[in-house]
C-alpha cells in the first residue's frame, strides 16, 4: 500500500473537490432526503428512524458506485490508469484512493443525516460505533462492484447510465428504506447480492428496529471478499 498516494488522491479528488462540485453533493444528499420524506408522509413517521438509518447507507453506497463513471473515464478517456500502471502504484492503491474520495463527498451528506439523527435521539456511543464499522464494509463492498463496472465497460458514454441504474437498482430495492422483516424470506435471500440489504439489515439490527440478523454479518464480509476479486480480475491492472 501506499499511503501516501491515497492521501493524497483522496485530498485532491475528494476533500477538495467538494467546494467546486456543489451541486453534485447537494443531489447526492436529496434523493435519500426525498425518500425520507416521503417515508415520514406515507407512514405518519412509523419508519423514519428506518429511513434516516438507511440514509446513511444509501449516500456512502451509491456515491461509491457513482465512482465507476469518474473510474471508467479515467481509464478509456484520459489513459490516467495506464500511467498508474507504469508507476509502483498498485490496483490496491487505486481502489482504495478512489474509494476514500467518494467517502469525502459522501461527509456532507453523512453530517446532515447525523444531525437528523441526534435531533431524533437514535444514536449511542456503542451504536454510532457498530453502525460505522457497517458502512465502511458496504463502502468496500460498494466501490469493488464500482470498478467491476469499470473492468466491464467498453465505452465511456455508457458508464453514467449503468452507474444511474446499479445505483438504484442496489439502494432502493433492497430494504433500506424500510424493515427488511417486510419482505418474504425467498425475496430477502435473493436480494442478498447487494451489500444493501445485509448491511441495511445489520444497521436495523443495532438500532432496535429489526431483530438482529446475526447470519448477515457473514454474508456481507464474504459479498466485501468475492467483490473485491471479482474487480481485481476485471480490471487486469497490469494487461490494459
Amino acid at each position: 500500500m501506499k499511503p501516501k498516494f491515497i492521501g493524497v488522491f483522496t485530498w485532491y479528488y475528494g476533500l477538495v473537490s467538494i467546494p467546486r462540485g456543489l451541486s453534485y453533493i447537494a443531489s447526492s444528499i436529496m434523493y435519500p432526503l426525498a425518500f425520507l420524506f416521503l417515508i415520514a408522509i406515507f407512514t405518519q413517521g412509523k419508519f423514519i428512524e428506518v429511513a434516516v438509518v438507511g440514509g446513511f447507507i444509501a449516500i456512502i453506497a451509491s456515491n461509491a458506485i457513482y465512482s465507476s463513471s469518474d473510474a471508467a473515464f479515467q481509464r478509456i478517456q484520459l489513459r490516467f490508469q495506464d500511467l498508474l500502471v507504469a508507476t509502483n502504484v498498485s490496483f490496491y492503491d487505486y481502489m482504495f484512493a478512489m474509494a476514500l474520495s467518494y467517502l469525502a463527498n459522501s461527509l456532507p451528506g453523512v453530517a446532515v443525516y447525523a444531525v437528523i439523527g441526534l435531533l431524533l435521539h437514535i444514536f449511542t456511543i456503542p451504536k454510532a460505533l457498530a453502525f460505522t464499522g457497517v458502512l465502511i464494509l458496504v463502502m468496500l463492498a460498494a466501490s469493488s462492484i464500482a470498478f467491476i463496472i469499470v473492468g466491464l465497460i467498453k465505452h465511456i458514454r455508457n458508464v453514467w447510465g449503468i452507474a444511474g441504474i446499479v445505483s438504484l437498482v442496489l439502494t432502493v430495492i433492497p430494504p433500506t428504506f424500510y424493515p427488511y422483516a417486510l419482505i418474504p424470506r425467498v425475496a430477502l435471500y435473493a436480494l442478498m447480492i447487494s451489500p444493501v440489504t445485509p448491511a441495511a439489515m445489520l444497521a436495523q439490527g443495532i438500532f432496535g428496529i429489526s431483530k438482529f440478523p446475526v447470519y448477515a454479518i457473514p454474508v456481507l464480509v464474504i459479498e466485501v471478499i468475492v467483490y473485491f476479486f471479482l474487480a481485481i480480475k476485471l480490471n487486469r491492472w497490469r494487461e490494459i
